[in-house]
């Protein structure tokens, strides 16, 4: 019997749209009634992740949390304030920044308060964000306006571009501080070093008193490789890149986009119960 299904959002949970399929919220509903919680888990900020449950009913997700910063941050659902978070080095950050900027390159860089300071993006980099919120240019050569900075991103449509970018630019600049990670095809992510999904799932079992053996993690993007490993049962929406799509127990048929998780609830939730 599973207890916890920890969620990557963008392309996994959500539509192109970033919007909830009814399929899905059919699918929370029933995993609700099976006793399972349902615990979103996304690279973006809690305030963020709450705007796409904006009009959902919040009896639906009483009593869960949310996994936000790439399981850096722990909240509980309607919360504001993080049980625990971690933060990026300031110094390494206005690095990260001013080599994004001699590079050319689109910028993100995410602050505990949800908001996103962006530059130099490309209009389709525009159009890809449109739907979400607290997006702010910013257009000054470092990030001492912001005391703390989350995590960065780099923008780059050539995965393969930015794979090679990381390696040769800036990975030499991360010692011990942070990591890397990829997300949605186009993002090379700087996260502290600790922070990743699989930690922040399974330090959410451990605060539950769950075990890891009744967790299932699913995504579709190398941000969520350590979730999917860690769950006790990794799982991958029929999008899932070809990089993570080996590492998991099950591939679905369905596509994030299109509503994947009474799938979820079908094949695994259902049958697992009479185990």
């Amino acid at each position: 019997m599973y207890r916890i299904v920890a969620s990557d959002m963008d392309e996994t949970f959500l539509d192109g749209r970033h919007e909830i399929p009814p399929a899905n919220l059919e699918a929370v509903a029933r995993m609700r009634e099976l006793g399972v919680l349902f615990v979103p888990s996304s690279g973006r900020g809690y305030l963020s992740i709450m705007d796409n449950f904006a009009d959902v009913d919040p009896a639906l997700m009483e009593g869960t949390y949310v996994l936000s910063y790439n399981g850096a941050n722990i909240n509980r659902f309607g919360d504001p304030v993080s049980l625990c978070e971690r933060e990026l080095d300031h110094t390494l950050a206005n690095r990260l920044w001013r080599l994004g900027i001699d590079n050319g390159l689109a910028l993100h860089a995410y602050t505990p308060d949800c908001h996103i300071y962006v530059r130099d993006l490309p209009k389709s980099e525009r159009v890809y964000l449109s739907s979400l919120k607290r997006i702010v240019e910013h257009d000054e050569p470092d990030l001492d306006a912001f005391p703390v900075i989350s995590k960065m991103l780099f923008m780059n449509e050539d995965l393969g571009w930015l794979h090679e970018f990381a390696e040769k630019r800036v990975r030499p600049l991360l010692g011990r501080h942070a990591v890397i990670t990829y997300s949605s095809g186009r993002y090379l992510e700087v996260i502290p070093a600790g922070a990743d999904k699989g930690t922040g799932l399974l330090r959410l079992a451990e605060m539950l008193g769950v075990d890891v053996s009744e967790t299932i993690g699913i995504g579709d993007s190398a941000n969520d490789r350590e979730m999917i490993e860690a769950a006790g049962l990794g799982v991958g929406v029929a999008n899932v890149s070809d990089d993570v799509r080996p590492l998991c127990d099950l591939v679905l048929d369905t596509r994030g986009q299109d509503g994947a998780f009474m799938e979820l609830v079908d094949r695994v939730i259902i049958p697992s119960m009479s185990d």
